[in-house]
């Protein structure tokens, strides 16, 4: 049987983490001391579920959490450090910090580390998130015990929920861009900028113009989506930021001009 751990102190583990070809030793004091630390665990990298929702929302959200009194957005998987740092990079996650529990002693601290032998995983997390203030977790989403991989509970979206109820979250962006475009670096420029995520998929890497003008009904880069809509090329951007962000005379000079 699953348990909470509200109220109680995060278990104090060294993780061995990989940072610039070197072994580093990261502690739990490193991660939640003196923070407000929203973290989540998932079974394995590269697992369906989590590399197609779990990691990529709470990525995008990170900003959201940080502009609501989060220092700092991290995943815990019982995977080893290269395993990590290589989802990582096929995720585009720089939002969120990787956290390899290669022995699963976090996890098993947590009391959340689980057996999924039946299926060649051996011992992994079960799927949660929590708020965690100085080391103290005040709150814990514990997706059901049922068989399979549930993910009912433990996403982004319900924790923001729970931190800022009258938060909105950011619509997802996509941005179509062509290398060496200056137009498309100042798109990106004025994302940036604004603090907001975004996709980007660059012509050129499987994508054609042909195929720009049947998803944009235009062929010139960049063009922009949010939220399902098109927003257009730069100018249409900079219209559309200048409408829906909240202090439009915050971005540079040189993107108003």
């Amino acid at each position: 049987m699953l348990s909470s751990h509200e109220g109680q102190r995060v278990p104090d583990v060294t993780f061995k983490t990989r940072q610039n070809d070197q072994w580093v030793e990261v502690k739990s004091a490193d991660i939640f001391a003196g923070k407000n630390v929203v973290a989540f665990s998932l079974p394995g990298a590269y697992t369906p579920t989590c590399s197609s929702t779990h990691l990529p929302r709470f990525n995008a959200l990170a900003r959201t959490f940080k502009a609501n009194g989060i220092d700092e957005v991290v995943c815990f998987s019982v995977n080893d450090a290269f395993v990590m740092n290589e989802w990582g990079k096929a995720q585009e996650c720089g939002n969120v910090t990787l956290i390899p529990d290669g022995n699963g002693d976090f996890t098993q601290g947590m009391g959340m580390l689980v057996d999924k032998s039946d299926l060649g995983f051996g011992k992994r997390s079960w799927r949660y998130s929590m708020l965690v203030r100085d080391g103290v977790v005040e709150k814990m989403f514990i997706e059901p015990e049922k068989e399979g991989d549930p993910f009912e509970v433990s996403d982004a979206d319900t924790m923001l929920r729970y931190i800022a109820p009258d938060a909105k979250a950011p619509e997802p962006i996509t941005i179509f861009t062509k290398p060496g475009c200056p137009f498309c670096a100042k798109a990106k420029a004025m994302l940036d900028e604004a603090g907001l995520s975004y996709e980007e998929i660059t012509l050129g890497q499987g994508i054609t113009t042909n195929t720009l003008q049947a998803v944009a009904g235009a062929s010139t880069a960049p063009q922009v989506f949010a939220g399902g809509k098109k927003i257009g090329g730069s100018e249409d951007l900079q219209a559309w930021l200048q409408e829906s962000q909240p202090k439009p005379d915050s971005l540079p000079q040189q993107f108003l001009s």
